[in-house]
């Protein structure tokens, strides 16, 4: 079996400038063919997905009706502005979709959002109407949307965690059945625009004034909760009829609407005026269509609120959409989503449209009614048309009872329960704040800042993890030898050694040191600007708490430096000299120049410090820009200079273009450092007549010869040469000469990596150490 060598070169800037011109036509090509998907799939449309569309559109058609009314309502506009939002909705979106289980149209939390923001600025100004302002933010939020999905930002989205839209969630939903409530008890004289729990107090203040209106809406919301839980226990006793139970339990809020609208057509049929609230008239087809109102000045009154419907109109439908792909494993395209959401909004805005997105509850029933292609919204439109042109007389009659007992019905089931606050608990305490701060917040303020201050708060901790790390000193871990039995009945003895924490809450007792002057260091990070001071600080701390000083310090304080006044007047005998650090990169996945020059940095303190050469060595290096890094501050081959650090093993070259690393590499290298002094660094302080040479074999770190020479001083060179390179022929360590492939077949016993101070595995690093000593 072979060896190989492996290596992952950078190509030179101009060749991938070169590549990239190459590719911008096909990228270019490809981008815009993805803002239609329905170009793809469409021509593949055959009868069984039709079959599955329609039903799935009937369904969702009986679900959207009735909602879209009662969420006009929360948004205080007229029903029909909720079947406008609806029906343009699932039309537009069809075309970009690369989901097919979403069902864009009006939702309760955006409902509320817009309520909130008319009543916002018609307390400023009369001279816009609720309508007005209403397709106005859906116009300008949804060209707002559309350029962030144009340009590729939804990879923002990914900034948003998940307790914190579980929490906006269930603050939201709150806020709604509070707002709900004096219409299930027919309350009249509440101003819902409040703070959610002085509305909630003013509702408990005012029920002895409870109407009619609470035999429909308690009424209603037993029955919704019945049939749905009905529906659950009988799809899990009876489970081959499950899917009849799902269609009943879905046809309940038209079931329902459809019921309490003919009593209540009954009851006041006779009547000049109702004993209860109904909807009220609504206009048949698109008579109540307004265009929308470009004016400056109403800009200027949304234009503070519009970040918060842009983040809602993205958050609430992407969350939706990852959800249900996960479900159906099938994967959605975040920008081409953000799009579509941006598209609907600005071509549903002439519609007289408010903001819409995708809804939880719908999307919920059109992927489990079984839709097969985004084409389904088109038959969920045919059937919004069916009831603006056809059951607008009926609508009338609608008990508003019954629509808020739809509407809490169809929100509580955004409220996180116990289980969950427990989870997220268990998970990371800050998970559960998170969720809490926007439960809280959007309970107790407004939807705007539910979003503002979770959003922040969920930043502002993950910039804090990302700035304070976590890090681990390594310790290993000798394994017994134990005897196992092979199918041949025979028995064989293993052994081996294992690096854990020094901290290992199991393992502690049973961990040792390394070796002794060699420390494991593991950053569970990335090394960027926000954390390598932190994290090399840390290393620092560790090299000076386990290792002595190579030089002592002066016994008088005076001759001490200010900092080091209170160190020990000797260096301990007890501890080892710091003889190399073997750096765990496998967590680390960015290096950052900054990363870089903090690792220089500790590099020369901790030689300072020790008083002689520190070998680094490094495991996990896979990550181009960590490699990239590493090898440009010479860490490769850790070749020294004397008036800098590491050489730059990419720049370094002979006059045949030859350096190190690469075919023709040579056994050894010969470095040339200033005076005798083992803390090079200070040599240029001291008297440069003398240099040493000490030639390496770069393989095993281990010094083969040493020349000290005298020089007159000025014109004398105090930088590695490659010309000192030893002639001799290239040595079995050597790697550059050999090839980094192997033939198609031809087993492979051992990985290596070409550079010789990076290594495929702890085991292999912490030879190599102490192989240097």
């Amino acid at each position: 079996m072979s060896t190989i060598y492996i290596d992952k070169p950078t190509p030179p800037a101009g060749v991938r400038i070169k590549n990239a011109i190459k590719g911008t036509p096909r990228a270019a090509k490809n981008y815009f063919t993805h803002l239609l998907p329905i170009v793809h799939w469409l021509p593949k449309y055959n009868l069984q997905w039709l079959a599955g569309d329609l039903v799935c559109g009937i369904t969702v058609g009986a679900v959207i009706v009735p909602q879209s009314m009662a969420y006009a309502k929360i948004a205080g506009l007229p029903p029909q502005f909720g079947l406008y939002s609806s029906f343009v909705g699932v039309v537009i979106y069809c075309l970009f979709a690369t989901s097919k289980d979403i069902s864009i149209g009006t939702t309760a939390i955006m409902s509320l959002l817009v309520s909130q923001i008319i009543s916002s600025v018609m307390a400023e100004t009369a001279d816009y109407t609720a309508p007005q302002i209403a397709i106005t933010l859906a116009l300008f939020g949804g060209f707002i949307v559309f350029f962030i999905g144009i340009i590729r930002l939804g990879l923002l989205v990914d900034f948003i965690c998940q307790p914190t839209i579980t929490g906006f969630m269930a603050g939201s939903a709150l806020t709604i059945i509070i707002n709900q409530s004096n219409q299930i008890f027919g309350i009249s004289g509440i101003d819902t625009h409040q703070a959610p729990y002085l509305v909630f107090g003013k509702t408990l203040a005012g029920l002895g004034r409870t109407q009619v209106d609470a035999a429909f809406g308690l009424g209603s919301l037993v029955f919704l909760y019945g049939v749905k839980f009905l529906c659950a226990k009988c799809s899990q006793r009876y489970p081959n009829h499950a899917r009849k139970f799902f269609y009943v339990n879905v046809a309940r809020n038209a079931v329902l609407v459809i019921f309490t609208t003919l009593l209540s057509y009954l009851i006041t049929m006779h009547q000049t005026t109702s004993p209860f609230h109904v909807l009220g008239p609504v206009p048949a087809g698109f008579q109540g269509m307004e265009v929308p109102v470009i004016n400056t000045h109403l800009l200027s009154l949304i234009y503070t609120k519009l970040p918060s419907v842009v983040v809602l109109l993205i958050m609430e439908h992407v969350a939706i959409a990852k959800s249900l792909g996960k479900m159906t494993d099938y994967k959605i395209d975040v920008d081409q989503e953000i799009i579509s959401i941006g598209l609907t909004n600005i071509i549903a805005s002439f519609f007289s449209a408010y903001p819409s997105t995708g809804s939880f509850s719908r999307s919920a029933v059109m992927s489990k009614s079984g839709a097969r292609t985004p084409l389904v919204g088109l038959f969920v439109a045919v059937i919004v048309v069916l009831a603006l042109y056809a059951l607008t007389p009926a609508f009338y009659y609608i008990p508003t009872a019954a629509l808020a007992a739809v509407i809490i019905h169809a929100v509580s089931d955004l409220i996180a329960g116990p289980s969950v606050w427990k989870r997220l608990w268990s998970i990371h305490p800050w998970e559960f704040m998170i969720f809490l701060t926007a439960m809280v917040i959007t309970l107790f303020t407004s939807v705007d800042l539910g979003i503002y201050v979770p959003v922040a708060l969920s930043l502002v901790i993950q910039l804090y993890r990302t700035a304070r790390p976590a890090y681990s000193i390594l310790g290993k871990l000798v394994l017994q030898p134990s005897k196992q039995a092979t199918s041949a009945g025979q028995e064989q003895t293993e052994a081996g050694t294992m690096y854990y924490p020094m901290s290992h809450p199991s393992l502690k007792n049973n961990l040792t040191q390394i070796a002794p002057g060699i420390i494991a260091f593991r950053p569970e990070e990335s090394l960027i600007f926000q954390n390598a001071s932190f994290v090399f600080d840390k290393l620092t701390d560790e090299i000076k708490h386990t290792t002595k000083r190579g030089v002592a310090l002066p016994e008088s304080y005076g001759d001490r430096a200010w900092n080091e006044a209170m160190g020990a007047k000797g260096s301990d005998g007890n501890l080892p000299l710091l003889r190399a650090v073997v750096l765990d990169l496998s967590g680390v996945h960015q290096m950052d120049s900054t990363g870089t020059d903090a690792l220089v940095d500790t590099a020369r303190q901790a030689e300072r410090y020790s008083g002689q050469t520190c070998r680094w060595h490094f495991v996990g290096v896979e990550a181009d820009t960590v490699r990239r890094g590493l090898l440009a501050c010479g860490f490769g081959l850790q070749r020294h200079g004397t008036q800098t650090f590491f050489i730059n093993d990419f720049v370094n070259m002979d006059e045949k273009g030859h350096r190190y690393g690469d075919e023709g590499c040579l056994k050894r290298i010969s470095t040339t450092n200033l005076n005798s002094n083992p803390s090079r660094w200070d040599a240029k302080e001291k008297n440069p007549a003398e240099t040493i040479t000490t030639v390496e074999d770069i393989e095993k770190g281990l010094p083969i010869e040493t020349v000290s020479e005298q020089h007159n001083g000025a014109g004398s060179s105090s930088t590695m040469d490659d010309a000192a390179v030893s002639t001799d022929d290239a040595s079995e360590y050597c790697r550059c000469h050999l090839g980094s492939t192997l033939d198609v077949g031809e087993p492979i016993g051992l990985v290596r990596d070409k550079w010789p101070y990076f290594h495929q595995t702890m085991e292999e690093a912490v030879g190599s150490a102490v192989l240097g000593l």
